[in-house]
């Protein structure tokens, strides 16, 4: 039996927008192979952008711990050779996935994903979910995280968390234990 491996990925951001100039911060990705975490990577990232005090409230982040990050380029560069998987999860992936391509290209590097989004499978697995957020939904299935939420690593792990309850609620539906990431993509995307 092939293989089966994917990167989940969390990014916190200066905005909500790189079309309006707004960059990562911080990012983090969990690697998964047959199902178990393999490993982690995680790291703030100096832009140069300055970043609000509401975005401090919301992740922490200053803009004095940003001051000796690694830069974007540096960043990417880890992050792509981290990565060496084709497939992406991330929670509300069209954030992350604008995100992702908008600093490859600033740091030069041509690379595309197959991005999953996990909020959209869990709008399909728990329609009975108060909302879709990924800390309504850690709370809404009692699963453990002990981390601050809006820590791109925090977060990361906690829709890896997320991706297991997942697997096993849509599995047992179908007479299995859990689904795989590609029977998850092909039946919820």
């Amino acid at each position: 039996m092939p293989t089966e491996s994917f990167a989940i990925i969390d990014f916190e951001t200066s905005g909500l927008s790189p079309d309006r100039g707004d960059r990562v911060t911080e990012v983090a990705a969990v690697k998964v192979v047959d199902g178990v975490v393999v490993d982690r990577y995680q790291s703030l990232m100096n832009s140069g952008e300055r970043i609000s005090s509401r975005i401090t409230e919301i992740t922490g982040i200053t803009n004095e711990m940003l001051e000796d990050a690694p830069d974007s380029d540096e960043v990417m560069e880890e992050l792509v050779d981290f990565l060496d998987s084709d497939y992406l999860v991330a929670h509300n992936a069209t954030f992350d996935k604008k995100f992702l391509q908008s600093e490859l290209s600033i740091a030069g590097i041509r690379r595309r994903f197959d991005f999953t989004c996990s909020m959209n499978i869990a709008r399909r697995v728990f329609p009975a979910a108060p909302n879709h957020k990924l800390e309504t939904l850690i709370a809404y299935r009692k699963l453990t995280n002990g981390e601050r939420f809006h820590r791109a690593l925090a977060d990361a792990n906690a829709t890896w968390d997320l991706w297991v309850d997942m697997s096993r609620v849509a599995g047992k539906k179908k007479g299995l234990v859990r689904l795989t990431f590609h029977q998850m993509k092909s039946l919820y995307c």
